[in-house]
Parts: C-alpha cells; structure tokens; sequence
C-alpha cells in the first residue's frame, strides 16, 4: 500500500506516474471517494500519463466512455447513477471488464459483486487541511 499526500491539482501528473508504477501490469482499476473528492480529475491525469489526448470526462449519464492511448483502449465507468446491477450487465459490462484493456472505474461500492479478483484500489480523501490524501493498494491476487 502507498499513501501520498497533495496540496495542488498540479501535482497530479506526478501521482499519476506514481500510480501507473505502483501498478505494474495491472489494467482495473477502482476509484474510491466522496462526492468531490476529486476520483474524475485524478482519473483526467492517470489517462494523461496512459498518453490518452481524447477530452477525459466523467461518463455519468452514459455508464462509460472509451478512449484511445499508445498502450491500447481505456474504459472510464461512472457506477454513481445506476439502480441495479442488472444496468451493468445489460452494458455488457463483462467485454469491458475482462478485455484486457483499462479499466477506470468510479464509484465500484455500487457493483462490487462484479468486480474482478485482483486490481489496483485507489482512495481518495479531502483531508481537514484542504489537502487531498490518495492510498493505492494491490487487491485480491
């Protein structure tokens, strides 16, 4: 687990890299935070360091966006407004999820009986301070 602290939004090309290292292999990805806490601007940088230059943005009415990168296709998911599980599997969430591909994935609490056994956990808090603390982790495998 790493645990890192910024005080700036222009600090978040360098958390970025540091994310993309910290994962190695790994392409899923979940996103974990409050309203505002920042999980769709983090996610902007990370596609950024991926060499994504398609305009990132939160895919919230529409489940998902795709973009293209040097190191293949990127899913950003937005889980915040669906009432069911059965919205992502008529999506056909599991072609995105087990493609190979990135996965993005905001607001995961909502269909965590589908994730995948492993992938990278990043937590995002607004802490008292007004800084932003960010914790990645390695879960499952």
């Amino acid at each position: 687990m790493t645990h890192l602290w910024i005080e700036q939004e222009s600090e978040l090309p360098s958390l970025a890299k540091q994310l993309r290292l910290f994962a190695g292999a790994e392409k899923f990805f979940v996103f974990e935070g409050g309203m505002a806490a920042g999980k769709t601007t983090f996610i902007k940088a990370f596609c950024a360091e991926l060499g994504v230059e398609d305009g990132v943005s939160s895919p919230t009415f529409s489940i998902v966006n795709e973009y293209t990168s040097p190191k293949g296709v990127v899913y950003h998911f937005d889980f915040y407004r669906i009432k069911s599980l059965q919205e992502a599997y008529d999506i056909g969430y599991e072609e995105y999820f087990y493609s190979g591909s990135y996965c993005l994935v905001e607001w995961p609490q909502l269909v965590e009986s589908l994730l995948p056994s492993s992938y990278i956990r990043v937590g995002i808090r607004i802490e008292e301070d007004g800084r932003r603390s960010f914790e990645f982790s390695k879960m499952g495998a």
